[in-house]
């Protein structure tokens, strides 16, 4: 049996190393593992150490469709073969496994020792322009096939080659494209962020509506950039609010106070700075850089003296300092993505084994298919998961 695995990011690359039968991996580009070289950092986030129970909570696009790829081939076990090929591996901050080194290479390394282990032959440069189906077989570019296996990633980072093949091969099958969303974006603002590009925030709470309804609130570090903002607590936002419309952003910079217990502390630091600007008054609360913006909010001039701050003027400020306007705008192109959201419909594939509910012999795994996940090791969980159940299934032959 021959069966031909398309994309050699994670998904396809364990698909290809589990896949008992003659397989041939082709990757348009001139490595393997190109995205997966960029991830984490360059340090590759290969998954989450968290029961997999806990996961399902983390996945935005729809979890009930990877509860067997996760059960099949869990976070345990993709800690064990990688480190059974040598790979040592650390759990750090938020459970999110790292390879010890590092370095993002030393797992493509990892997955490339699968493939040469299971004897793939990897076709690097080689761009799949047409898959047909001939009878019982699949033709791809005049080469026969017994089962493919689409991996192409999707369209987010088109400087590693995702460029969006595995949909169009998908469309051409038949299958429905559930629209493609920018997931674990920056953010842009509606709002002259030039002073404030740098500046990072720890602790602070972002809360996101649709209209008058709370869809997230996300508490971590965030950072703002020359058009908007980013950093994990933006990241994860913006997968939660890419399909709601009327967003409105609002940012909380002392989570940890209350209103009333705010209003005690902004009183003491009144006490002290009493015949100064209310600019200085608040340096000791407030990143400088935030003070004016924070000011501004509140309709409050940078120059009044902190004599001259009345009750509504320190009620309007305590409201500034926890609610304050974001003035969103959108999210960013989705070429700036992490992740891509959307994909081929999950009710047209197999959740057990990956394979096209549509086309018989025909297999999906990773994001390809419509699901992501947060930061945290879980998307590439995904990735591998699904395209271990695509692997092993795609080779059975009960399958004809």
């Amino acid at each position: 049996m021959r069966v031909a695995v398309i994309g050699a990011g994670a998904a396809g690359m364990m698909a290809a190393a589990v896949c008992k039968a003659e397989v041939i991996l082709f990757e348009k580009n001139e490595k393997l593992g190109k995205k997966l070289f960029i991830t984490g950092k360059g340090r590759c986030n290969l998954t989450n150490a968290r029961d997999i129970s806990e996961y399902f909570d983390s996945i935005n696009r729809n979890p009930k469709f990877l509860y067997s790829a996760l059960y099949t081939f869990t976070n345990e076990n993709v800690m064990e073969k990688f480190e059974s090929y040598g790979l040592k591996l650390k759990i750090e901050r938020g459970d999110r496994v790292f390879p010890s080194s590092d370095k993002s290479s030393d797992v493509i390394k990892t997955y490339e020792k699968m493939l040469r282990d299971n004897n793939v032959e990897i076709r690097l440069n080689t761009e799949v322009r047409k898959i047909t189906k001939v009878d019982d077989q699949f033709d791809i570019d005049g080469e026969l096939f017994d089962r493919v296996i689409i991996a192409c990633g999707g369209i987010s980072y088109k400087s590693t080659g995702s460029t969006g093949d595995g949909y169009k091969f998908a469309q051409k099958f038949g299958h429905k494209i559930v629209e493609l969303k920018p997931a674990l974006s920056p953010i842009l603002l509606n709002m002259d962020c030039t002073d404030l590009a740098g500046l990072s925030l720890k602790n602070v709470e972002l809360n996101a509506f649709s209209g008058k309804k709370k869809i997230s609130s996300e508490f971590g570090e965030m950072l703002f950039t020359h058009n908007g903002v980013s950093g994990p607590i933006v990241l994860r936002t913006s997968s939660l609010i890419n399909r709601k419309e009327n967003i409105k952003l609002f940012l909380d910079l002392k989570p940890a106070l209350d209103r009333q217990t705010l209003d005690k502390r902004i009183l003491r630091d009144f006490e002290e700075f009493k015949n100064k600007d209310i600019s200085n008054a608040l340096k000791n609360l407030l990143p400088k850089k935030m003070i004016d913006i924070v000011l501004k909010s509140a309709n409050i001039k940078i120059y009044k003296k902190v004599n001259e701050i009345s009750k509504e003027d320190r009620a309007n400020l305590v409201e500034s300092i926890k609610n304050l306007n974001l003035k969103y705008k959108s999210i960013m192109d989705i070429n700036t993505s992490i992740v891509t959201s959307g994909g081929v419909d999950t009710s047209e594939i197999d959740s057990s084994t990956m394979e096209s509910k549509l086309v018989k012999g025909l297999y999906f795994a990773g994001e390809t298919i419509d699901i992501d996940a947060m930061t945290g090791g879980y998307n590439l969980q995904l990735a591998n998961s699904t395209g271990y159940l695509a692997g092993i299934n795609s080779s059975k032959i009960e399958n004809d």
